[in-house]
């Protein structure tokens, strides 16, 4: 495909030089780009597909980068890093060295702040318009959420605190799925039609200039006028949550209409107080495989366009996780499942369809979850929570203050644990194993195999203790015929060296260690710590630790301290991931880097 509008996009000031047909073949190149490169590379399409005229519309009528846009997640800021000079690399997206799936402030000064998570962008620009405010700086901050944030508790924090402030702050809703107001009749339609033309509003300001002109008499008039525009707006439109929190509500617009978006974009910044731009957007659009299945085109691998994404992906350690549960919850009516909107990624997708009465989509909540899970725990069920490891950092006070304080049997099943690629820095699962073995009473399981995984599972089910069963993205690396339901295993060796690891990277540890005579010791159960196994270990006179995580609180840190108490003499290392965050790379090039790969480790060892 020809890129002959796109290529010559250097800054959204091109994009506002461009007539109604130009901007037309500006969005189909955009879109043609992003496919062809998605499929590719991987990454999100449905949700980017959705969002080319929107961003399109949002470049026009704000002045980046002096109007900070901060798109929600990062899910749908491929057309945004298009217009904004990177259009000569963005064949580099997510490969290790090129330019990201999310916003970053490093590439890009378009980019105000780092995404990856949802539900974050209101607080964070409403922050950046304060700050500009203070500064006395030109500009403002825009929001721009789609509705499955809406789902995360921290966006309503933030909608509660911008409500109460008279600003002209403005948050753009992309409303794919649902509608936030319901609108009723032929009345409603003719309204909104009316409500969203430049004439009605600027007819608006100039009638309460006038009413609050008048001697004595007019400040009253003007405020008793908008009190029965108000009582009127409530009955067509019943109750609107964005006016309850505050806000001028303005919409809903046609999401691939950029003339009527860019029309209220600047509505919106000619009000004294804060904005919804309500727009409807279709996830997908253009591409009729993304439009017909937008769950399904999300985040994807690469894959032929004519042909579409393949479905039949080879067994992941989320399918096991997930096919393990549903069939334990056949025979055992006190299991529940809960997801934070993240059912298929997660594997429960038969638990789903099976046992609907006992699975809970929670949407983007996991402080939610969390408590919820606890609450099911406290009645007598069996909750287990299957969640992101990056995205479990969200529940942390709830794990802490629900869960571990009264020791309450909630069971985690974290996905993703370890380096997971691509996504980059805000998705890397390498922060749990620190942050859950610092708490009282929990327990940490990190399976290696998927046999192993499905024992762990049932064995979880079937006790009293708070826990959490961690396990990679992907598939399992060569698998062991082996019995792992102790807390540890030792592969005995005949030297006085040894290898201690855990979870994915056993295997990579086992094939170094193999046919030489260093002893692997592989942690099943790695927290608590067992006194007898640092008794093992402090027989040896030189102990390596692996681990997929992060150095500062990891379990080599734990038993190199419980080892330093007990005397020991020998010489002990830490091969971790040392106060940095992974960048985007595949998973191989990652384990490569950080040491984890079969010839570092032989390597580190000394039998290469």
């Amino acid at each position: 495909m020809e890129y002959k509008i796109l290529s010559k996009i250097k800054g959204p000031a091109d994009v506002k030089k461009l007539n109604n047909e130009e901007l037309n073949c500006l969005c189909e190149e955009i879109r043609g780009k992003i496919m062809e490169t998605v499929s590719k590379n991987g990454g999100h399409l449905a949700s980017n597909l959705g969002a080319v005229e929107l961003t399109v519309a949002l470049h026009r009528a704000f002045e980046s980068p002096k109007d900070s846009i901060i798109f929600d997640v990062g899910h749908q800021c491929y057309a945004h890093k298009l217009i904004t000079g990177r259009f000569d690399r963005f064949d580099t997206l997510r490969t290790e060295g090129g330019i990201t799936g999310f916003m970053r402030p490093s590439e890009s000064e378009y980019d105000p702040v780092v995404t990856g998570h949802s539900s974050t962008s209101v607080s964070l620009a409403y922050g950046i318009y304060k700050a500009k405010r203070l500064n006395d700086e030109e500009g403002t901050a825009v929001a721009v959420i789609g509705d499955g944030a809406l789902t995360g508790g921290m966006a309503f924090e933030g909608f509660n605190n911008v409500g109460r402030n008279r600003s002209k702050f403005i948050i753009v809703l992309n409303d794919n799925k649902m509608s936030i107001s319901r609108n009723v009749g032929a009345l409603a339609r003719i309204t909104t039609k009316l409500r969203n033309r430049k004439r009605y509003h600027y007819f608006k300001f100039a009638l309460k200039k006038f009413l609050v002109s008048i001697p004595f008499i007019g400040r009253a008039l003007s405020s008793f006028a908008f009190a029965v525009k108000q009582g009127l707006k409530r009955r067509i439109y019943k109750n609107n949550i964005f006016e309850s929190f505050g806000f001028n509500y303005l919409g809903p617009v046609d999401g691939h209409d950029i003339k009527k978006m860019e029309q209220l974009f600047k509505i919106a910044q000619k009000y004294t107080r804060p904005s919804v731009v309500h727009v409807i957007t279709t996830k997908g659009k253009g591409y009729a495989f993304a439009e017909n299945s937008p769950k399904n085109y999300h985040g994807v691998s690469p894959f032929d366009v004519e042909k579409g994404c393949d479905s039949a992906e080879n067994k992941s350690f989320s399918d096991v996780a997930g096919n393990t549960l549903s069939k334990l919850a056949e025979n055992n009516k006190k299991i529940c499942a809960i997801t934070a909107a993240m059912t298929n990624g997660t594997g429960l997708g038969d638990f789903a369809s099976k046992y609907k009465s006992r699975f809970f989509d929670v949407g983007i909540a996991e402080q939610h979850a969390v408590g919820f899970a606890s609450g099911l725990a406290t009645g007598g069920m069996i909750p287990f929570f299957a969640v992101y490891s990056s995205f479990l950092q969200r529940g942390f006070d709830q794990i802490v203050h629900d869960c571990a304080i009264a020791n309450v049997p909630v069971k985690f099943l974290i996905d993703r644990a370890g380096i997971v690629g691509e996504d980059g820095e805000s998705h890397q699962g390498i922060f749990d194993v620190s942050y859950l073995s610092l708490i009282p009473n929990m327990n940490i399981y990190s399976p290696s195999f998927y046999g192993e995984l499905e024992s762990v599972i049932e064995r979880v089910s079937e006790n009293d203790e708070l826990c959490a069963v961690r396990y990679p993205r992907g598939c399992e690396l060569n698998p062991i015929d082996r019995d792992f339901s102790e807390d540890y295993t030792v592969f005995d060796g005949k030297s006085d060296v040894c290898a201690v690891t855990y979870g994915r990277i056993f295997s990579n540890v086992y094939a170094a260690t193999e046919n030489s005579s260093v002893t692997a010791v592989k942690l099943n159960k790695i927290y608590p710590i067992k006194d007898e196994l640092i008794e093992k270990l402090s027989n040896f006179k030189k102990i390596v630790f692996f681990e997929e995580s992060i150095k500062s609180g990891g379990i080599a840190e734990h038993i190199a301290s419980r080892l330093g108490e007990s005397g020991y003499k020998g010489e002990y290392k830490i091969c971790a991931i040392n106060g940095e965050f992974v960048p985007c790379a595949s998973v191989s090039s990652s384990l490569k880097k950080y040491g984890f790969d079969i010839v570092s480790i032989k390597k580190t060892l000394g039998v290469l």
